[in-house]
Parts: structure tokens; C-alpha cells; sequence
């Protein structure tokens, strides 16, 4: 691997554990500035004190919470966009560069792909271009991969997100991003057609803290590398607690159990 990635990847992934927790703040472009991030350098704040390994946004939005003190955080930069306003809100599009991303500071890059979309062969021809440039400058790629459009029947079939993974592998990212299939036994199958780290999204806002948890923790026991979730942390009433209760499981190995004990009155 080239030394530059392998460094970079050590910013956003534990060099120990082999694992990460991401939590991806790119949502004001998709739908706005919704709860948990309207004031971004809050939200990284509270979220980089809980122990997370990297965040995860749009361009823009480093300037508006890059931090002079405190614990250091890994920076992925999202290059895809569109907006629930469009009639195509999944046809996703590069709104910035590699060398962009590089200049902002980024230890690595994201990319977007809806599979099953009507532009899914535009989206895949960027992610390959994006690869293509990130393995020149050696920087780490996170492909987030789901399956969404009109032949899509279950976007969290264990064979629809396999697909999808070894899609993400295929066209060269270093790390994957796919839902969770719901179980420790289809995930796990997921999970051994790939040769890339592969982590969870978190989805729509849960309405249980335990639930989230135990996704999490099954989804480690199954051979996964942690998470890239969202809403799921930076709108809990306390996400630094939350994050700090992932942390436990993800680079601890602790049971659910023991992490809701550093959530007590915010189940």
C-alpha cells in the first residue's frame, strides 16, 4: 500500500483495533440544516470528545468547525451531492475534487452511489474517476454504496448489500459503506466478500438507543469495522455520551450492556 494511504487511513481508522467510528455530517446539503448539526462546531465538538475517529462533510463546512484545541479528529471529505428538492434525489453528483479535498486538510475522501438509479452509470464512471485520482495522490476512498431504484424490491436484501459491497471493493475503495442486513449471519456473509474494511450506516433516526447499539455491536461480532452513522449520534440528547458508549463497543468489545451504563438517563 502505498505509505501515504497507510498513513491517512490510520487517521480515520483505530491502528489497534482496526476500526472506526464515523459520523457523517454531510446532511445540510441533502436536507438541510436539520437538528444536531445547525451549528456545526458544536456538533464536532461534543461528537470528537465521545471518541470518534473521523467526521465526514461537504467542502464548505470545515472553515465553520475546524477546532484549535482539543483531542484531533480524522477529516473526510464528501465529494457527492443532491438535495431532496431535486425530482432525482438519488442521482448523486461530484460537487468537488480529490486535490480539493487534499488542500481542505482531508486524511481521506467519500463518494456516493445509488445502485439501481436511472444515472447509475454516470455515478459509476465518477467513482471510478475518483479511485483513479485518490490512488495517484494515496488518499483513502469511503465508498457508500445502497441500492436504490425502480428493480430495487429490498435495499437491505443480504445479497442486494453483498452487491453492493463487492461493488465498492471492485472499483477500488479502501473502505465500504453499506446498510446492515438485520443479522449477524447475513452480515457476516457480506463481510467475507469483501477485502476492505466494511462499516454500517446508521439509516433513518432510531427510535432506541439500546437498538442502535445492539445493531453495532452485532454488526462487530459478524466481522464489520464499525460504523459511518449520522443522525443516529449528532441528534441524541447527548451525542458525546453516545459516542463515547460506541466507543466501548466498537474499540472495547463491550457488551451492550455495559455501554448503556454510560447513557443513564438518556436511553
Amino acid at each position: 500500500m502505498h505509505l501515504g494511504k497507510a498513513i491517512r487511513l490510520e487517521r480515520i481508522i483505530d491502528r489497534n483495533t482496526k476500526r472506526a467510528i464515523i459520523v457523517p455530517m454531510d446532511h445540510g446539503t441533502t436536507v438541510g440544516p436539520i437538528g444536531g448539526i445547525v451549528n456545526m462546531h458544536s456538533a464536532v465538538k461534543a461528537i470528537v470528545e465521545g471518541g470518534a475517529n473521523a467526521v465526514l462533510m461537504h467542502k464548505g463546512m470545515p472553515r465553520c468547525c475546524h477546532r484549535t484545541q482539543g483531542k484531533d479528529v480524522g477529516l473526510i471529505v464528501h465529494l457527492s451531492a443532491s438535495t431532496s428538492l431535486s425530482p432525482l434525489p438519488n442521482a448523486k453528483t461530484l460537487v468537488c475534487t480529490v486535490e480539493e479535498a487534499l488542500r481542505l486538510g482531508a486524511d481521506a475522501v467519500s463518494v456516493h452511489v445509488n445502485l439501481g438509479d436511472e444515472s447509475e452509470a454516470r455515478m459509476l464512471e465518477d467513482f471510478g474517476q475518483v479511485t483513479g485520482s485518490a490512488q495517484s495522490w494515496g488518499v483513502p476512498v469511503l465508498a457508500m454504496v445502497y441500492a436504490r431504484g425502480p428493480k430495487v424490491k429490498n435495499e437491505f436484501d443480504p445479497e442486494v448489500v453483498a452487491h453492493c459491497a463487492r461493488v465498492g471493493v471492485e472499483l477500488g475503495a479502501d473502505v465500504v459503506k453499506v446498510p446492515y442486513t438485520g443479522d449477524p449471519d447475513s452480515f457476516s456473509r457480506v463481510i467475507d466478500a469483501c477485502c476492505v474494511p466494511v462499516v454500517i450506516a446508521g439509516g433513518p433516526k432510531l427510535d432506541s438507543t439500546r437498538d442502535f447499539l445492539v445493531m453495532v455491536h452485532d454488526s462487530i461480532q459478524a466481522g464489520g469495522a464499525g460504523l459511518s452513522v449520522g443522525r443516529n449520534i449528532f441528534q441524541h440528547q447527548r451525542p458525546d455520551l453516545l459516542t463515547r458508549a460506541l466507543a466501548k463497543v466498537v474499540h472495547e468489545n463491550a457488551g451492550v450492556d455495559e455501554a448503556m451504563q454510560l447513557l443513564q438517563g438518556y436511553e
